[in-house]
């Protein structure tokens, strides 16, 4: 299960990365979210492919974990704190933590949080709901600082927790 390695993505990996997202989405979400969320974002794909090829072409950076055979197993990144969460008092978020559940509790994810946040105050949101990642982040030193949101679009209906990683 430790048989992997990470590396910075380039934009070869966009595609595969990004299906292996959904398909994390599937595993994390399916109790919350309708099989037609799945279809309609598996259709949205192209659009999300091109957007994230123009990230990585203007300076963006996502790491992503490869198994032996090259299939990728998890992905990470981090982005500066917006305005909005300036509040909290980080400068970065953990915009994306998404591991294949046959690597959950092998210490991939907190691997590949490492390589993204260090050791550094963060923050991240949290899907409430999804009791698992809310529980990895709980172990990992973040804890929920009372601010939460309503999703809109094709989240509507759930709300995300903020929860922030101070040091001391």
């Amino acid at each position: 299960m430790n048989d992997y390695r990470i590396r910075l993505a380039t934009e070869n990996d966009v595609r595969p990365a990004l299906e292996m997202k959904l398909q994390s989405w599937r595993e994390a979400y399916a109790a919350l979210r309708e099989p037609s969320f799945f279809d309609h974002h598996e259709r949205e794909l192209e659009g999300q492919v091109a957007w994230w090829e123009r990230g990585l072409a203007s300076g963006a950076q996502f790491f992503i974990a490869e198994d032996a055979q090259g299939k990728i197993i998890g992905l990470a990144g981090g982005t500066p704190t917006i305005e909005e969460d300036q509040d909290a008092g980080v400068e970065i978020e953990l915009g994306m933590l998404y591991v294949a559940s046959q690597y959950y509790g092998s210490g991939l994810g907190a691997h590949l949080m490492e390589l993204v946040l260090g050791q550094r105050e963060a923050l991240v949101w949290v899907i409430e709901g999804n009791d698992r990642a809310l529980a990895f982040f709980e172990k990992h030193g973040f804890k929920a600082d009372g601010t939460t949101e309503a999703l809109v679009g094709t989240w509507q209906g759930l709300n995300e927790r903020r929860m922030v990683r101070v040091n001391g």
